[in-house]
């Protein structure tokens, strides 16, 4: 009689063995989906900078985000004060540098013309798009460096505003610009 060691072989050589189980793919289940995260989080650039595939982009977002941060949280900056700071040394530039030509016999900068589109500004609000079109053509015409009084005007305003911000935050800002656009039967114009 064959001991069992001898009739195993035998029965091995008759069954095939068992299949392995099916190797998950290294994918990102989801809902019943079996895809990459780099597909979950859209695909493009926004995916690469979040998985840090492009370092630079990405180191650059959390560089910014941090200084942001400490801007607003640690040092206490509001929004419209650092609106208006970076107008007003960005406005001192383009005028130095308008004016500045003349001097070195260089062309002036090329600042473009910018305007809202019709479109966008019926979405957002009609009755903005002219003073934001009148703010732009302003802004325009002093980065040219065609009048010192305007450009004094200006950078005095943005002062002013900026310290207006020091002393209210954003949102309480935004309520008080809302009252004044808001139609005359809206519950902003009743508070």
């Amino acid at each position: 009689m064959a001991s069992p060691a001898e009739e195993t072989p035998a029965a091995e050589d008759t069954a095939s063995p068992p299949p392995p189980p099916p190797a998950r793919s290294r994918g990102f289940w989801f809902l019943g989906e079996d895809k990459s995260v780099h597909k979950a989080l859209g695909g493009g650039k926004t995916a690469d900078v979040l998985l840090w595939k492009d370092k630079k982009t990405s180191a650059a977002v959390v560089g910014g985000a941090t200084i942001l941060w400490v801007l607003f949280e640690i040092v206490e900056y509001h929004l419209l004060t650092l609106v208006s700071h970076v107008l007003i040394v960005a406005l001192t530039i383009l005028f130095l540098w308008s004016n500045a030509t003349v001097f070195i016999k260089k062309s002036p900068p090329d600042v473009p013309e910018v305007q809202i589109s019709e479109d966008l500004a019926v979405n957002i609000a009609l009755a903005l798009r002219a003073d934001i079109n009148k703010a732009l053509a302003l802004l325009r015409e002093i980065a040219l460096g065609h009048n010192l009084m305007k450009f004094l005007g200006v950078i005095v305003a943005l002062w002013i505003l900026s310290e207006i911000g020091e002393l209210c935050e954003l949102l309480r800002f935004m309520y008080i610009g809302m009252g004044f656009y808001a139609p005359k039967n809206s519950v902003l114009a009743i508070v």
